[in-house]
């Protein structure tokens, strides 16, 4: 089922490569997006990491900001990691810069530091089964605020929420395609999946 997906990767700064590698380990057609024409017949997104403020002045720049903008609020399942997270956010904390803005939460950027505070851990994400997942926080951004609407997908210890889910909306504040573990993405592929489910019924 997934090797007739075709997801698109925004490929304009950050660790996009990792995740097209990640999508071609599942069988998936991975594509690299670059133009708002690159964004014709796909059936989901992922915005990976990187540097937020160079992704959204970069996404301007090329008229990507409104395409991927009206892509959300018509029900395309996008997969934002860490700088992704912040630009699907409707709201970045200290940071002046325009978002997507389609996912109902208030993001903190850089939450934990600089480069060097960056760290590894393995975290309960009760979506992707039992085993604990290991997550790469590179710079990471975390989420203050949510509203109703937003699932909690995983938290650290002290409760902090780093993944959510809000609808066909995904984010995390970490870097699944770091690691060899490809659970968060083929739990992406799985709402990219059920979304075209229902769109075949309708």
């Amino acid at each position: 089922m997934n090797s007739r997906k075709k997801i698109g990767v925004l490929s304009l700064q950050g660790a996009f490569a990792e995740h097209i590698a990640s999508l071609q380990k599942l069988g998936v057609e991975a594509l690299a997006i670059r133009l708002p024409q690159d964004l014709e017949g796909l059936d989901g997104l992922i915005i990976p990491g990187g540097e937020s403020t160079v992704i959204s002045q970069l996404m301007l720049s090329y008229g990507l900001m409104e395409v991927i903008r009206e892509l959300a609020q018509d029900g395309s399942p996008i997969f934002g990691t860490c700088a992704g997270m912040i630009l699907l956010a409707k709201s970045a904390l200290d940071l002046d810069i325009e978002t997507i803005g389609a996912m109902d939460i208030k993001v903190r950027r850089n939450a934990f530091g600089r480069q060097v505070d960056s760290f590894e851990t393995v975290l309960s994400v009760p979506v992707l089964g039992e085993a604990p997942f290991p997550a790469v926080f590179i710079r990471a951004p975390i989420i203050v605020e949510i509203d109703s609407g937003v699932e909690i997908l995983a938290s650290l210890p002290d409760g902090t929420p780093v993944a959510a889910r809000q609808g066909n909306l995904l984010v995390s504040a970490f870097h699944p395609e770091l690691t060899s573990d490809l659970r968060f993405h083929a739990y992406f592929l799985d709402i990219v999946s059920r979304r075209a489910y229902s769109q075949r019924k309708n």
